[in-house]
This record gives C-alpha cells, structure tokens and sequence, in this order.
C-alpha cells in the first residue's frame, strides 16, 4: 500500500542544494514575483520561506531525476496535475554558441 508523505533527505555533497538555490532565483528573479511581493507587501522573512520551501521542493524533484526515480516523479505528476489547458511556453536563458 503507498502512502503519501514528506520526506526529508540530506544532499551530503551540496551539488543538488546549489543547483536547487540557482533554479529558485532563476524562475523568480525579474519575474512577476517581485510586482507580486510589492503588491502585496510580501516581508523578507516571508519571501525567505517562500524561497526555501521552493528550494526544497526543487531539490527533491532533482534529486528523484538524478537517481533515475521515474516512479515516485510520475506519483508526484498524477497528484499534482490538475489544469492541464494552459499553454505552456518553455523559456531558457544563457549563453549559446553562435
């Protein structure tokens, strides 16, 4: 029987962790979180926590992708997926060769 928890695991060489903070500051940084925190006059400690728990949520999905953990990524997408008629458009940033 599965039972859906939390689980909480240590990244012992700090790759996934660095990785993880990157990511949260690339998807809001410049975005529409800053208006959003303005807007609603989000305090720094709260927007710590916002960051943290997205940190950590990053992290765990990487580290599931590193170990090659299709199954409890697939359990995460069936949970998770919910309005599946937005039009999504994959953006990335950096450097190319040209």
């Amino acid at each position: 029987m599965k039972v859906w928890t939390t689980l909480k695991v240590k990244d012992e060489n700090k790759l996934i962790n660095k990785i993880a903070i990157s990511l949260t500051n690339y998807i809001y940084k410049n975005g529409p979180i800053n208006d959003i925190v303005r807007k609603y006059k989000i305090n720094n400690e709260d927007k710590k926590m916002l960051d943290r728990y997205t940190q950590n949520r990053i992290a765990g999905l990487l580290m599931l992708y590193s170990s090659k953990n299709t199954s409890r990524i697939n359990d995460i997408v069936n949970k998770y997926l919910t309005n599946t008629d937005i039009d999504i458009t994959p953006e990335l940033e950096g450097y190319i060769e040209k």
